[in-house]
């Protein structure tokens, strides 16, 4: 029997955090793939509110607090008061994010090639489908695909 495409992107998910998250712990890091956005928007050393995480990394602010109070409580960074609002928070990385930052960089590259390698193998490049179906979805949600099948 044929698997689902939700089945299919989950064992994708699967197959490729999993390998991601052994590389970390190969190089002696107690470090969680989901961190990586973060990481990557705090990297240039400016504070940042966590919509800001969210809009330069590109993923939902919902995510980003999740993943934010995650790496607070894990101490890869630190929260201060906004400079006008002491309300806001702004996020930064904390000494610990800081120093293994390098060793987080080099993990990334490694993991870019890995996935320049995986497109190489494939007949059309993961990383273009994956962004072909990104934007054919954002033109017509699957939602409304399921609605239109329904009809």
């Amino acid at each position: 029997m044929k698997q689902g495409l939700g089945t299919q992107l989950r064992h994708l998910i699967e197959l490729l955090d999993g390998a991601v998250q052994q590389s970390y712990a190969d190089a002696g890091l107690d470090y969680r793939p989901r961190y990586t956005p973060v990481m990557r928007a705090l990297a240039g050393g400016q504070p940042h509110s966590v919509s800001q995480i969210a809009e330069s990394a590109g993923i939902s602010q919902p995510a980003a607090t999740q993943t934010v109070a995650l790496m607070l409580k894990e101490g890869w960074l630190v929260a201060q008061p906004g400079p006008t609002d002491a309300r806001q928070k702004l996020l930064r990385l904390s000494a610990q994010g800081e120093r293994l930052l390098p060793q987080l960089q080099a993990c990334w590259r490694a993991t870019s090639a890995a996935a320049n390698s995986l497109d190489a193998d494939l007949p059309y490049p993961l990383s273009e489908t994956l962004a072909h179906a990104i934007a054919a979805l954002e033109q017509r949600s699957f939602s409304q695909r399921i609605r239109d099948a329904k009809e």
